[in-house]
């Protein structure tokens, strides 16, 4: 396109603009495009998240005129978008975002990031979906998609409004009202496309760490699935298979024959995926970089030469998605890859994710040589939340040229809205706590709210160590997620579902039987949504959208009809959970396998679910297994349910080759009658039992046997007989239940390590801070989160980073990493004084005390007092210690790198600004801060200050490192006795920058 030049700029005024949006309709009856002006909607770039970007540019004829118009304003280069919605509205979506699942109150920004670690109030991870559902108050549903690829401001701060804020000129699509939330999904697919058609296999169980390091070793975990009766179709191979690191290559020591590894493990009944990064090591003769400079693939800084950027490999150069050219190459490469025996790809780094880099990606500057289709040649900042989604399209069609018998299966870490057409994907590199257990639920679900249904979490979390009892319970439940994957970082412990004790492994192979059984089911409703397009898993309000009380559920999905109710608190299991249920019949079931650590299963009324055995791994199937059919009537006596059922791997069911059965039930005079009522399909029926059974109420349930096809009656008993059987299922329950054996307490585990990672913080929290400490490694700050602005300044991993202090000039020296007491705690309510006060013994005598405090005089800061005390020196040293240094070190997160500095004013009245590209920064003297300092960001208007008293502090150092900064403070360099400690005092508190 000759008018788009790769910097992005487009010929539009920068004068202030404001009014409301003009329209028109596309797409579908319903749906609207919204633009500033005619201008506007001309300069506007090509869509990259419709699956056809001129349904988005081709008007359509309708009567249907908008009930809810956005207003905007335009001004210096941004467009601000606002649509207010009616009192009692409620939000989701947003892609793929942690917290809570509402989203009234939350602030995001979409901008693709290697979010190591994340927490609750992370605001940019992996994914970009500028996409919000609004639920209306009467249970109708409104979308609205923000159409543009740039980095993009999702405010929902304000009850009732959405604000979009991002580089103008972009669209904004509006999605209904439609009866339902299901209806508002079902339009935005024809938008953006289904979900791909998964292989069958991709459904089941699997298995992953970094790093399963050899072949033995890979065999070794795979016999120990069978050996065990644990059901697994996957092994993972995470970056170290490859020769140092350089893609579409084998280590010659640890993976020298990769074909014969797969064939031993088919022969087991597992699938191989195999990881592939963008990053392709710089190295003349690597026969990937030299191919890539022979068909001028890579991507370029401005001055055009190669950017080169580290990654695992250290210097690499990255393709450029955005080009077909590329595309096609980089597919090539891919097919000649699957012919090693890989069953599927995972794409990872691919935000694209850079070390060394404050950013922590490539520059917005590198030149993007794009498809005049896509947006033409663009800066980085363009392309940078397509990269992922372009290379995931780019691995899928390789998979397609390598075998188009079979279904491609790819994993992507980062993506656009969109991406669910080509790759499933998962929550990242969460961490082994019960807040990420807890949190899983709800990204999954605003996935799929997003248009992405194939979504799951690391199950028992990727950083850190899990406990027996975290580890058991959120396989209970994660075992029932559209995908289902255990994942495991390096340095931790073994997180197979052996690794936690006998109990914790029983849990696991009874919840990985449950998904086994259910395949039949999951898989229909991937059918589903590829082909119709309904959801997969949705929040527990989809199935009554008015009922206000269970718009905020967090710990509850339903997969269809089946709700699934788990318990993500440590100490309450499932059956003593107080349920709120959507109204009308739901039923509750299982398996003979009830369990505190296993979810509650109901079943709703009017509904049949299709079952099958339960397999230990996909490929053992039949069609002339037993079918199981769960019923539950509704309160009129009928329930209907359907089956999908092909080969389970690829494209004959575009073809007719398939069994679509359509079963029904209805009571009628005492006698419940199941029968198929309507089938689609070539595929000719298997000669196969049925197992029908019947829910009545608390488990209890009818059986009854037949064919496949046959009607079926089941004569109704009596109502006292109904009353007996519940009682009786009720008993043998709760005899069950006494008889399972319990997953223990970290504590009571011998020999289990790990518990120290997946301990509970200390919390701190009024109305403006909320704090999280670790006293047992290192009495670290690992969250710090300014409530009234949402903004998260410090997050950190449990066991490094966040808020740490030193005792000598070193990095890292004593003090950072010791075990701290608690030796006072005073935790009021909100409004009143919240403190702890904590002390490290560092040795030699000395220790380590820190105050924290949020004063309830001014709540609006929170200080830290820290001394260095000598508490049991020698008389042999006259009292006095070693040589000291008191060194505050805190590791800020940058929301956005390349708009944020460090402002203060030194002691000689100098003013300082210092920015990422400055390195490190040292400030001694009359060069220091005059008592504070202040990390602003631009972007968000915000600055966090740091006040301190200049005595206690002898040099200041600022470090920018990946995403990152450091605000050091120092006391002198000396040693200190009980009657001359060092000292730092210190506050920090959120100011509003006024541009």
């Amino acid at each position: 396109m000759s008018k788009m030049v790769y910097s992005g700029v487009k010929a539009a005024s920068s004068d202030f603009t404001a009014g409301e949006m003009i329209f028109e309709s596309i797409l579908e009856d319903g749906v609207f495009r919204f633009d500033c002006s005619a201008n506007e909607r001309q300069a506007a770039y090509p869509s990259l998240s419709f699956i056809n970007s001129n349904n988005r540019e081709v008007p359509i004829m309708s009567n249907k005129f908008p009930l809810y118009t956005p207003s905007f304003e335009c001004i210096a280069g941004q467009q601000i978008v606002k649509i207010e919605l009616p009192i009692g509205t409620s939000f989701y979506g947003t892609g793929e975002v942690s917290g809570q699942l509402e989203r009234t109150g939350k602030r995001v920004f979409t901008w693709n990031t290697d979010a190591w670690g994340y927490g609750p109030g992370t605001t940019s991870l992996y994914q970009s979906h500028p996409w919000v559902l609004a639920v209306l108050p009467n249970g109708e549903a409104l979308g609205i998609l923000a159409d543009t690829t740039r980095r993009c401001e999702i405010d929902l701060r304000i009850q009732n409004r959405i604000q979009f804020i991002a580089s103008r000129s972009y669209p904004v699509i509006t999605f209904g009202p439609f009866p339902s939330p299901t209806a508002v999904l079902i339009s935005l697919s024809h938008a953006i496309g289904t979900v791909f058609m998964p292989p069958k296999w991709s459904l089941g169980y699997h298995q992953c760490r970094w790093s399963y390091d050899s072949e033995e070793r890979v065999l070794e975990i795979a016999r120990k699935f069978r050996e065990k009766g644990i059901p697994c179709d996957v092994i993972w191979m995470d970056i170290d298979y490859m020769d140092g690191f350089r893609c579409f290559t084998f280590d010659k020591e640890r993976f020298p024959d990769p074909k014969s590894l797969v064939k031993d493990l088919r022969h087991m009944g597992f699938k191989a995926i195999w990881m592939l990064d963008p990053g392709i090591k710089y190295e003349e003769d690597y026969f990937v970089y030299d191919s890539g400079c022979k068909h001028d693939v890579w991507i370029e800084k401005a001055d055009g030469t190669y950017f080169v950027g580290d990654v695992w490999p250290g210097p690499c150069v990255f393709p450029d998605f955005t080009w077909s050219k590329v595309r096609a190459w980089w597919a090539d490469l891919v097919k000649d890859f699957i012919s090693n025996g890989v069953d599927g790809i995972w794409n990872d780094m691919n935000e694209p994710a850079i070390f060394k880099a404050v950013t922590k990606t490539m520059p917005e500057s590198n030149v993007h040589k794009g498809d005049n289709e896509l947006g033409g040649c663009q800066g980085h900042a363009h392309y940078h939340n397509v990269y992922g989604l372009l290379m995931a399209r780019s691995t899928y069609e390789g998979m397609e040229l390598a075998d188009k018998r079979k279904r491609p299966f790819v994993l992507t870490r980062a993506g656009f809205i969109g991406s669910q057409r080509y790759a499933a994907t998962w929550t990242g590199d969460n961490l082994s706590n019960w807040e990420h257990l807890h949190m899983s639920i709800s990204m999954v679900l605003q996935l799929g709210l997003s248009g992405q249904p194939l979504a799951g979490p690391d199950i028992g979390g990727f950083a850190g160590n899990a406990t027996p009892k975290l580890f058991g319970r959120w396989m209970g439940f994660g075992a029932l997620f559209p995908f289902c994957r255990g994942h495991s970082e390096a340095g931790t412990f073994n997180h197979e579902p052996w690794s936690f004790g006998e109990e914790c492994e029983e849990v696991c192979r009874l919840a990985l039987r449950r998904r086994y059984r259910l395949i039949p089911h999951i898989y229909t409703l991937f059918y589903m949504a590829h082909t119709r397009s309904t959801p997969v898993a949705t929040p527990a309000f989809f199935a009554d959208p008015k009922d206000l009380n269970l718009r905020t559920l967090e710990s509850c999905f339903l997969l269809g009809p089946l709700l699934v109710y788990a318990s993500t608190v440590p100490d309450l299991g499932s059956d003593k959970l107080q349920l709120l249920l959507p109204k009308g019949i739901w039923l509750s079931f299982d398996f003979d396998d009830s369990h505190p650590d296993l979810p509650a299963l109901y079943l709703q009324g009017g509904s049949i679910i299709p079952l099958g055995p339960p397999l230990q791994h996909v490929g053992e199937s039949n069609p002339l297994d037993d079918l199981m059919l769960i019923v539950a009537l509704d309160e009129h006596g009928k329930a209907e349910g359907i089956l999908f059922e092909d080969d389970g791997d690829g494209y004959g069911f575009k073809k007719g080759e398939y069994l679509l059965t359509h079963y029904v039930a209805e009571l009628k005079s005492s006698v419940v009658t199941v029968r198929i009522s309507k089938t689609e399909g070539l595929w000719k029926r298997p000669n196969r039992r049925v197992h029908v059974q019947l829910l009545i109420g608390e488990g209890a349930m009818l059986d009854m046997w037949g064919m496949d096809g046959e009607v079926l009656q089941i004569e109704m008993p009596s109502e006292i007989e109904i009353s007996k059987l519940i009682s009786s299922s009720k008993e043998h329950r709760r005899l069950h239940l006494e008889s399972v054996k319990l997953i223990p307490h970290v504590e009571d585990v011998s020999g289990h390590k790990g518990g120290e990672l997946s301990g509970t913080p200390i919390e701190l929290e009024n109305g403006y801070w909320s704090l999280k400490i670790v006293p047992w490694i290192g009495g670290r700050i690992i969250s710090m989160v300014h409530l009234p602005s949402e903004r998260q300044w410090l997050h950190s991993r449990v066991e490094i980073d966040g808020y740490e202090e030193y005792s000598g000039t070193e990095y890292r020296s004593a003090g950072c990493s010791e075990q701290y007491n608690v030796i006072q705690r005073d935790l009021e309510h909100a409004g009143e004084e919240e403190s702890v006060v904590l002390e490290g013994d560092i040795g030699g005598g000395l220790i380590i005390q820190r105050q924290i405090t949020i004063p309830k005089d001014n709540p609006k800061v929170f200080q830290i007092e820290s001394c260095l005390l000598a508490h049991n020196v020698g008389a042999g040293s006259g009292g006095f210690s070693r040589l000291v240094c008191l060194r505050v070190h805190p590791t800020f997160s940058l929301l956005h790198p390349t708009e944020s500095f460090v402002e203060f004013t030194s002691i000689d009245g100098s003013r300082q600004e210092v920015w990422p590209d400055s390195g490190e920064k040292l400030y001694e003297g009359d060069l220091r801060p005059n008592g504070e300092w202040m990390l602003i960001d631009k972007c968000s208007g915000l600055g966090l200050i740091n006040r301190f008293n200049v005595d206690d502090v002898y040099k200041c150092i600022i470090h920018w490192g990946t995403g990152t900064v450091n605000l050091e403070l120092w006391s002198e360099d000396r040693p200190v006795s009980k009657q001359s400690p060092l000292k730092i005092v210190h506050e920090y508190e959120v100011r509003e920058i006024i541009p």
